[in-house]
This record gives C-alpha cells, sequence and structure tokens, in this order.
C-alpha cells in the first residue's frame, strides 16, 4: 500500500508487475479478517470497559461500588473466568463479516481513490492531504454498507454485561441480525450510522494516510527497504495515530450502538452526557486496551496485506 507498493507498478524480476483491483479488494479482505480475529479478546475488553462507565454514571456510588473490570489484562481474565474462555470471542461472526465487508473496502479502494483523486498524469510522492481525502472516502463508503455488521458485534459483546439470569437476547449473530430488525425495524440496524461513519472515516484516515506516509518516509532513509521492518514501524505509527485521533469518536460510538434503552438521542446528547457525568478523560476511557487493539490489529492486518498482495501479483500487458 502506497510508499512504493500498492496498486502502482512494481519491477520483479526485471518484469513490470502490478495488483489488479480484485486482488487489492480480495487481500485486503483476508488481511483484517486474520487481524479481527486475532484482536477480538483485545477488543472485547475495550467495549466492556467503555460501557461500564455509563452503567456507573447512571447508578451512582452503588453502581461505581459494583465496577468489576479493572485495566485491559484484569479484564479479559475476568471475562474469562466468568462466561469462559469462549465470550472472549463473542461477536466473531459479525466481526468478520464487518471486515469482510468494511476491511475489503475501506483498504481495497484505498489504492485506486488516491490514484483517481491525483489524476492518470500525476508525477511524483502523493500529497499527504489527498491521502487524507482518499482515506476519509473509502472509510466512509464502507462502513455506511457495513454498519448492521457493526451494531450486532457491539449488541453481541455487551450481552456479558446483562444481571445474572437474565436471558440472552440474541442466540448467535444471524439471530441477532432478524431480531433487530423484526423488534426494532430494519433501520434499526443503522443505529448509530452518523457517529459510525465519523469513526471509521477519521481513524481509516489515521490509519491508512499515516501508514501510507510512514512507510514512504522510511523507503527514503538508507538502510530500509520495502520490507517486514518497515511494515511493522509503518503499522505501530498508523496504530497509534488511529487511537490518538479516534479515540473520543469510539467511545460515543460504543455507547450509542450499545444503548437500547434509549438513554441518548442521538450523537451529540451522548457527547454531552458523557462529559457531564464521566469528565474529559471519560472519551479515553480504555485507551490502553484501544490501542492495544488498534497497534497490534494495524501491525498484523498490514503485514500480512503486504504478503498476500505478492499472490495476486500480475504482469503488465506489453502495448
Amino acid at each position: 500500500m502506497g510508499g512504493g507498493g500498492g496498486s502502482g507498478e512494481v519491477v520483479v524480476d526485471g518484469k513490470r508487475m502490478y495488483v489488479p483491483v480484485y486482488g487489492i479488494l480480495a487481500s485486503s479482505a483476508m488481511s483484517a479478517c486474520f487481524a479481527e480475529f486475532c484482536t477480538l479478546p483485545i477488543d472485547t475488553a475495550k467495549v466492556r470497559l467503555q460501557l461500564q462507565g455509563k452503567a456507573a454514571a447512571g447508578g451512582g456510588g452503588a453502581a461505581a461500588s459494583a465496577v468489576k473490570y479493572h485495566g485491559m489484562v484484569g479484564t479479559m481474565g475476568t471475562i474469562a473466568r466468568e462466561e469462559g474462555l469462549s465470550a472472549l470471542w463473542k461477536g466473531l461472526v459479525p466481526g468478520l463479516h464487518r471486515q469482510c465487508i468494511y476491511g475489503g473496502l475501506r483498504i481495497g479502494l484505498y489504492d485506486p481513490v488516491k490514484a483517481l483523486f491525483v489524476g492518470k498524469d500525476h508525477q511524483g510522492d502523493v500529497p499527504l492531504t489527498t491521502k487524507i481525502a482518499a482515506a476519509l472516502t473509502t472509510g466512509a463508503v464502507g462502513i455506511a454498507i457495513a454498519n448492521p455488521t457493526d451494531l450486532v458485534k457491539v449488541r453481541l459483546q455487551s450481552e456479558g454485561r446483562l444481571p445474572p439470569g437474565t436471558p440472552k437476547r440474541y442466540s448467535g449473530a444471524l439471530n441477532a441480525y432478524a431480531t433487530i430488525a423484526r423488534q426494532e425495524g430494519v433501520a434499526a440496524l443503522w443505529t448509530g450510522v452518523g457517529p459510525n461513519i465519523a469513526r471509521n472515516a477519521i481513524i481509516n484516515a489515521a490509519e491508512l494516510a499515516s501508514y501510507d506516509q510512514i512507510k514512504q518516509s522510511l523507503l527514503k532513509v538508507p538502510g530500509f527497504g520495502d520490507n517486514v521492518v518497515t511494515h511493522l514501524i509503518a503499522g505501530l505509527g498508523a496504530g497509534f495515530f488511529a487511537v490518538c485521533i479516534g479515540s473520543p469518536v469510539d467511545v460515543v460510538k460504543s455507547r450509542v450502538m450499545g444503548d437500547s434503552t434509549g438513554q441518548y438521542k442521538g450523537t451529540v446528547d451522548c457527547f454531552v452526557k458523557t462529559f457531564r457525568n464521566d469528565g474529559l478523560l471519560a472519551f479515553y476511557k480504555g485507551f490502553i486496551p484501544n490501542f492495544g487493539r488498534l497497534g497490534s490489529w494495524n501491525v498484523i492486518m498490514f503485514l500480512t496485506l503486504e504478503q498476500v498482495k505478492k499472490n495476486f501479483l500480475t504482469e503488465v500487458p506489453h502495448q
């Protein structure tokens, strides 16, 4: 992706090669799904920590004293002990649905959209502003289509917070899609689409544009090549920028999408109530597990993507 790779031409054994669009989309979806599987336990812990603040704010001192999740590792341990190890992968199926659609589109279309924005006659490095614009576009389009998968994933991950003895609302991912559509209406599958588009467009821009820019800069430094070390550093940088920029929107998204009781009237209302009840730091609640997940997710995804794309290299047709 970018920085001398991506959908542009490369020379392999003296032959001009490129990755066609279908190869970019397929490799993006596969890489995103693999990263999702590896990091979902961290994401589950992150969602529980974020949603815990909502319950504590609404229940006063009694609720605060009943807080049971403390830190990323502690939260994962509590979930595994009380609900079983498999609960850490709660929401895996919709998570994979999401990555096939959203991951494939936002990552796979990034280079083609970037090339469209700069024009076919462009020479030299692509400006950072163009990279950001391309990533914002693919992130917004991708999640607008994949929002139902995100909603179901968050709902399933929050199931473990129900009081003991309370029956589960959903038996699985497909049941969740059907139940939400039947009980709340089809439009409910797009609950939180506003903050979700904002969150994912922003984080996508932070991830893809920063990875592209960092990789491009590293390739100009003597000793750095288009290899695993470069991809590792760029992936960590992408994860760090993504969580720093997107964490406040991410907290609001999780609270709005996990709200089945109507506590929040919308994105702005959630921002206001979160700030008033929990304070400014609440927008960075779960920052460590969020960075742990996004940092590791980006490293795994980009390392995998760079390798998988090689299987789709196609020789440029002779003119």
